[in-house]
């Protein structure tokens, strides 16, 4: 009997328990969702990543744009449609395009092109970031002004991964201060990418500013819900930015950038075969490296030429002479060519004075003895009135007139 009371007890005892504690598990449900909305976005969500492209089809891209030497942003996200699934199968993609001096040609939207959204994006940096401080002279800049800009830059967090993710998503909303704190806090990244690129004909303020405006290309693209950090895909567009504003800059005369990415390869081989030959390479010997034909490798060699001002002084003295001292003006005409002409002409008239003056109207018209120009066979007809077949009948008897002429000899050095 006691342990039969003891039994109802205890059942009691365990029905009655989860009675009083029926809030917890209501608790738990909230709990467990949080953390699939909160994180189902970022990487344990449904979305699933795409394939890489097939490596027949990388490689047809790949041949093409060998033979052409360039391949245009719309070619190759065409091929990589979602390129944040495959970040290391395209970045190996386009380190094989670098190796293989294939530059990558950015193809102009609509009627204004990139060059408005350029504008565009200038103007926002200049307002978002010199107008805290003040407008700045760009020629006034120096060495203080660019530790005074990393000081400030300094001093901006850096945003964790949720943080990154919460101002992404508040920046699909059109919230224009997640955007700015997104660009602001990866700043840093832009500075210590420019800093690789220093010593290539812009300075290095020039270059942080075109690194911003990559970044604000990638703060307009980036899609967190691709699981992958903004940093990572913000210095594809960064370099970008970067090395199309120094092919686009850096000369005085515009080259285009499939044309800079050949000269660079071409000024590499040119240093390997000075390296291994031991002295200038031939224009054949590069061509034959370079697998190009020879005309392609001298119109290379003429266009990678530097440009150089006629004012540039020549010597160390303060009243120095100035490069357009010493070229060569080929236009005009030297003095011994300008004596040795009139002599010629004198011969000329000495020669053709016993012809008829009909004879001598057609040769100096026929061949600009008088005014320099020389005139056809029918421009001379219509001034005598005949036929060309007359002029020329007119013409050849003279001729033969002045090869039997006794002073025809003067001629023979000219």
């Amino acid at each position: 009997m006691p342990t039969s009371v003891k039994k109802p007890a205890l059942k009691k005892s365990t029905t009655s328990k989860p009675s009083k504690p029926l809030p917890k598990p209501a608790l738990k449900k909230p709990i467990s969702k949080k953390p699939e909305v909160r994180t189902g976005p970022v990487r344990l969500g449904p979305y699933v990543k795409s394939k890489p492209p097939s490596t027949e089809a990388l490689e047809r891209l790949f041949e093409k744009a060998r033979g052409r030497g360039f391949i245009t942003e719309n070619e190759i996200l065409y091929v990589f449609t979602e390129v944040e699934d495959y970040l290391d199968t395209y970045e190996a993609f386009v380190d094989r395009l670098d190796a293989a001096g294939i530059s990558m040609v950015e193809q102009k939207e609509g009627i204004l092109g990139r060059g408005k959204e350029r504008q565009d994006i200038l103007h926002t940096l200049h307002s978002s970031e010199e107008g805290k401080r003040g407008k700045v002279d760009p020629l006034e800049l120096t060495a203080e002004s660019i530790q005074i800009y990393l000081r400030e830059i300094g001093k901006i967090p850096l945003l964790t991964a949720d943080e990154e993710i919460s101002l992404a998503k508040r920046k699909e909303k059109g919230e224009k201060e997640a955007e700015r704190m997104l660009i602001e806090a990866n700043l840093r990244l832009v500075v210590s990418i420019a800093k690789k690129f220093q010593g290539k004909s812009l300075s290095l303020l020039d270059l942080i500013q075109e690194g911003n405006i990559g970044l604000f290309r990638a703060v307009k693209k980036f899609e967190y819900r691709k699981g992958f950090k903004f940093s990572t895909y913000a210095t594809w567009w960064i370099r970008q930015a970067i090395t199309r504003a120094l092919a686009d800059q850096s000369r005085t005369i515009r080259i285009p950038v499939h044309m800079v990415e050949t000269i660079n390869k071409f000024q590499q081989v040119e240093r390997e075969l000075i390296q291994e030959l031991g002295r200038e390479p031939m224009p054949e010997e590069i061509a034959a490296e370079m697998n190009q034909e020879l005309d392609k490798v001298r119109h290379i060699i003429k266009i990678s030429q530097d440009t150089v001002s006629l004012e540039t002084s020549v010597g160390d003295d303060d009243d120095d002479s100035t490069l357009e001292d010493f070229i060569e003006d080929v236009k005009n005409v030297t003095p011994d060519r300008s004596a040795a002409l009139q002599l010629l002409k004198d011969y000329v008239r000495d020669i053709i004075k016993d012809l008829n003056p009909r004879e001598q109207k057609i040769l100096e018209m026929r061949f600009g003895l008088t005014d320099g120009v020389g005139h056809t066979l029918e421009e001379v007809g219509k001034e005598f009135d005949v036929t060309r077949e007359r002029i020329r009948q007119i013409e050849a008897k003279a001729l033969e007139k002045i090869q039997q002429h006794p002073l025809i000899r003067r001629l023979a050095d000219y």
